[in-house]
């Protein structure tokens, strides 16, 4: 019986193809399926799962290629999560979901997730939603819009239009050039980069913004925290009207020159002119001191 079992297993899984039986651990069930799809030119992803990370990774081939990881307590609850995926043209979309209870029925034991491991093309639109999970990103270059509702959020050499969302979690992006929109309900924010707008938000935590060499404001710059410190770094030269406040804390300036300053440097509010000036950054924090740094030739190769 225990030989049929396994023989008719072994069939199972030989006639679904692209499904894999990675293992169960410490009571856990895991299943791989892995979709390809043929695409040319600049892919549009949209990539969503309801509680799992999601990673994306460039590689250099032209098509893309996705990875599903199910988790679950047992086989019949990693049934429960559904894949929809659909591809038209250049667009490609796979989404896992489990299907909403109804009534007041219980599911015990039903602790289930679903990982999505991603490889593209370095030019790449992506949209990756994420109800619980982190959301990894690197090397891609495009419209990137990443949204967690309970997880980290990070980032290596990102190009382009770089939106990222979390409801609560830290934000970490190395190496953007383009620009810049992230906030986070609960967590810090840590960015470095060659940017050109910027708009950082935290609801409690610092905020830290290293704009390398060459950065220059396209628009105007708000960097915000309800309860935190603020950190901004920035190149020489750098034009722009400064407006900084704090509730609750000082202002502090380390080899950078302020012209035209109203408010006391060391107080709570200070506006003046970086450079010849030009658009506005404005720098808020409900409870925690600003800190602007200058950064000089010597550390301009080391971020």
């Amino acid at each position: 019986m225990k030989m049929t079992a396994a023989l008719a297993l072994a069939a199972l899984l030989a006639t679904a193809g692209c499904i894999d039986l990675i293992g169960a651990d410490s009571g856990k069930y895991v299943e791989r399926e892995t979709k390809h799809f043929t695409t040319s030119g600049t892919p549009d992803l949209n990539l969503d799962t309801f509680d799992g990370g999601i990673e994306i990774r460039a590689w250099d081939k032209p098509d893309v290629e996705v990875v599903i990881e199910k988790r679950a307590v047992t086989k019949e609850a990693a049934a429960t999560i559904e894949i929809r995926s659909d591809q038209r043209g250049n667009q490609v979309t796979v989404e896992a979901k489990v299907p909403k209870s109804s009534g007041f029925a219980l599911h015990f034991n039903y602790s289930r997730s679903a990982r999505l491991i991603v490889s593209a093309p370095a030019s790449s639109n992506l949209l990756a939603r994420s109800g619980d999970g982190s959301i990894t990103v690197e090397r891609i270059t495009g419209r990137l819009e990443l949204r967690s509702g309970d997880g980290s959020i990070r980032g290596r050499d990102l190009g382009g239009d770089v939106r990222a969302h979390t409801g609560d979690g830290s934000i970490r992006l190395d190496g953007v050039k383009g620009s810049l929109d992230v906030d986070t309900g609960d967590g810090s924010v840590v960015v470095t980069g060659t940017l050109t707008t910027v708009h950082a938000r935290s609801g409690d935590g610092s905020v830290t913004v290293r704009a390398k060499n060459g950065s220059s404001p396209a628009a105007d710059w708000e960097i915000t925290t309800g309860d935190g410190s603020i950190t901004l770094e920035l190149p020489e030269p750098f034009d722009a009207e400064l407006d900084a406040h704090t509730g609750d804390g000082g202002i502090h300036m380390n080899d950078v020159t302020l012209s035209n300053v109203s408010g006391k440097i060391g107080r709570n509010s200070v506006r003046g002119q970086l450079g010849s000036g030009g658009r506005l950054v404005r720098l808020r924090t409900g409870d925690g001191s600003i800190t602007l740094n200058r950064i000089v030739a010597a550390e301009r190769g080391t971020f």
